[in-house]
């Protein structure tokens, strides 16, 4: 792949004129996905895809177009001297950008990072024999992930990283449900097998008569996954420069200076840990770490090259999203063995879904609790928990009601696929609350 996508630049750089500039963006990769049903293979795959994104620039105007790359070279590059030819067409008519910035070093580098990766046979034995009797349902995808950059002022920029993931959910009765996931870059089949194991263990407690409590507060303990997902909500719009300096961030009181979150929460985008190249689509670097909040105060943000030149300010690499790719949670002092005794009565909660923000400016959240919720009574699960909406703020959650985090974290994959897999990754420990506000 990467051979095949610097050839491709070389091609287009020779198409253009006078003083144009291109950039090359890449994406592909190659992904085996099997679809499971009852423990057993019900749709296996395999995917191989490559776009390529060209930016014409000239001056202060600019113009893109993606193509699907077949890799055939006859086909492909009468292609971009098609897309070259309209995007010049085009660039006349268009504005200026004043906010146009990108790279204009001739930077290279070259990160590969291939690990243990199952064949598809062998996942799929492991899967097989370790959901034998199980009403198992799931999605295994693995394989490489390409993503490269390379400009016609000499940058070159190549990222390549393989992973595994294996998504499922164990049902007990119903839509009495388990679900969990593993995501890693080191094949280990003893592992896969000691995670389902702990799917199937939980059962028994499925099968107890689900318990209902009254709406109010409880103290909690939110799983890993669960954790995830809260952190999702504040990633989104929440450490965006942008948003930050328009006054529009999810957390603008923990940015004012405000409030503050409890002293436990550090939350950085380690790059450097996670899957997602270490280069944007400006052809800017990315560094291997951005402090975004330090012992619950506001520490940084996410900026893009568009936000740079509009504030004035260092871009850090940030995509046009200005979103987490690789977000970090520190872990905290927790044994998560003792978190249940920790816990002592309240609830247990396995996942949130269907989150949004009920009041954004409060940075508050709504939600309901699922699969693998449980009521819990001197440290011991008493039983599965009705489903509720929780509906409460994150300044609370990691904040005042903020009791401890974990000693360890899960490395957590973004199950997503629509257009591609994700290279989305989070590390983050679980977390013992206080008092968690159940709604009904």
């Amino acid at each position: 792949m990467k051979e095949l996508f610097f050839d491709l630049a070389d091609h287009a750089n020779g198409a253009l004129r006078g003083k144009e500039v291109l950039l090359a963006n890449f994406e592909g990769e190659v992904s085996d996905f099997v679809r499971f049903n009852r423990a057993r293979v019900r749709q296996p795959m395999t995917v191989r895809q490559a776009y390529l994104t060209l930016e014409l620039i000239d001056g202060r105007r600019h113009d893109r177009a993606t193509l699907a790359i077949t890799g055939n070279a006859e086909e492909d590059r009468p292609a971009i001297e098609s897309a070259i030819e309209a995007m010049r067409a085009d660039l006349p008519a268009l504005p200026e950008d004043p906010y146009l910035l990108y790279c204009t070093e001739a930077g290279t580098s070259d990160s590969t990072r291939i690990g243990r990766m199952p064949s598809p046979e062998e996942a799929i034995d492991s899967l097989v024999a370790a959901g034998a009797g199980l009403d198992l349902v799931g999605i295994l995808a693995g394989g490489p992930i390409f993503r490269g950059f390379a400009s016609s002022l000499g940058a070159r920029h190549w990222h390549e990283v393989a992973s595994f993931l294996l998504d499922w959910s164990v049902f007990e009765t119903g839509d009495k449900a388990v679900k969990a996931s593993f995501a890693t870059q080191q094949w280990d089949r003893a592992e896969v097998a000691r995670r389902i194991e702990a799917t199937r263990a939980q059962l028994p407690y499925l099968a107890r008569a689900p318990r209902t409590i009254e709406p109010g507060t409880y103290r909690a303990y939110v799983s890993p996954a669960a954790m995830d997902e809260l952190l999702w909500m504040l990633n989104w719009g929440g450490v965006s420069a942008k948003e930050q300096r328009t006054q529009q961030s999810t957390i603008q009181q923990l940015v004012d200076g405000e409030v503050s979150l409890s002293p436990l929460v550090s939350l950085r985008e380690h790059t450097a840990a996670g899957l997602a190249p270490a280069f944007d689509e400006a052809g800017f670097t990315r560094p291997a770490s951005v402090e975004l909040i330090r012992a619950g105060r506001h520490a940084g943000s996410l900026v893009s090259p568009r936000t740079a030149q509009e504030y004035g300010i260092e871009s850090n690499g940030a995509d046009e999203s200005e979103s987490m790719q690789a977000m970090e949670l520190a872990p905290g002092r927790l044994p998560r063995a003792e978190a249940l005794g920790a816990l002592d009565t309240g609830v247990y909660i396995g996942n949130f879904h269907y989150l949004n923000w009920s009041d954004r400016s409060a940075a508050r959240v709504t939600g309901m609790t699922r699969f693998a919720t449980y009521w819990v009574e001197r440290g011991e699960i008493v039983a599965p928990l009705a489903v509720m909406r929780f509906d409460d703020s994150l300044y609370r959650m990691l904040g005042s009601e903020l009791e401890a985090l974990d000693d360890e974290t899960d490395w957590i994959l973004n199950t997503g696929t629509y257009g591609g897999r994700s290279v989305e990754t989070s590390r983050v420990p679980g977390a013992l609350l206080k008092a968690l506000r159940l709604t009904l």
